[in-house]
């Protein structure tokens, strides 16, 4: 984390507005859970003090549980926001259908509230990330990077919620989508192996992209909407496909019926 992001510090203790400003950034989801603080030499630049201040600083932050410094390592911001959900439960979300389609409830009714915040909030900065996003998004789809696309999706859902800024749903999404970066709770690689159209997805995401751009937020919620609507709709065909698909074969079983593909080879010949 090179870039400045830190401002000079003008105030007689130091020390507190250092903490302060720290503070408002993790607040805000500028900086969030495990992410690595520039070097003391850097923030000591940034913020326009000395390093034993900035080393005074992280120590009151330190304690206070909000940073965690690894020595040899770095500083880097706690984990503040834990777990969406545990283990037991990830597992029930895997096997249970009902259970997945709570968390697309879920997503759909969020996402739809923060694609309306930010389209009314977003910064010329929050814009020009979404904008940047979508376009890799378009490279990646182009090169059939399927890897890429899953990455990107992540984090255009993410910046869209970063450009709501409203620190509560910043921070307990970054838990949601933290699991959907991990592949926990079927991201693209679900989409991938369902055969969910590439084409559908992307021309969906684009849609709630260019309505942030736009600054149309009706548009920006019935798009975001229609896309969790149209993942969890997808995924409950799929799935009822798969429990018709796995009755008829036991059916076909019961009945002692030849393989369709030898029937259909007798036919052939015929």
């Amino acid at each position: 984390m090179s870039k400045a992001v830190f401002e000079a510090i003008e105030s007689l203790s130091v020390v507190d507005a250092v903490v302060s400003q720290i503070e408002e950034l993790i607040v805000a989801g500028v900086l969030k859970s495990g992410q690595k603080l520039p070097p003391e030499r850097d923030l000591a630049e940034q913020l326009s003090v000395s390093r034993p201040k900035v080393r005074d600083a992280i120590k009151l932050l330190e304690e206070r549980g909000l940073l965690v410094v690894k020595h040899g390592d770095g500083t880097f911001v706690s984990a503040l926001t834990g777990t969406a959900l545990s283990p037991a439960m990830i597992e029930l979300f895997q096997s249970h259908p009902e259970a997945f389609g709570g968390y697309l409830e879920f997503r759909r009714e969020v996402e739809g509230f923060a694609a309306y915040l930010a389209a009314q909030r977003a910064t010329e900065a929050d814009r020009d990330i979404v904008k940047g996003i979508a376009d890799a998004m378009k490279a990646a789809h182009e090169n059939a990077d399927r890897s890429k696309e899953l990455t990107l999706d992540v984090k255009l859902h993410s910046a869209i919620v970063d450009a709501t800024h409203n620190p509560m749903l910043v921070h307990v999404m970054a838990s949601i989508y933290e699991l959907m970066r991990r592949g926990i709770l079927a991201g693209r690689g679900f989409q991938a192996s369902q055969g969910i159209s590439r084409d559908r997805l992307l021309e969906q995401h684009l849609k709630i992209a260019d309505a942030i751009l736009a600054r149309d937020a009706e548009a920006a919620a019935a798009a975001a909407e229609e896309h969790i609507t149209f993942v969890e709709n997808s995924f409950r065909e799929q799935s009822t496909e798969s429990v018709r698909t796995r009755i008829a074969r036991k059916r076909r079983l019961l009945l002692d019926l030849p393989r369709v593909e030898t029937t259909r080879k007798r036919r052939s010949g015929a």
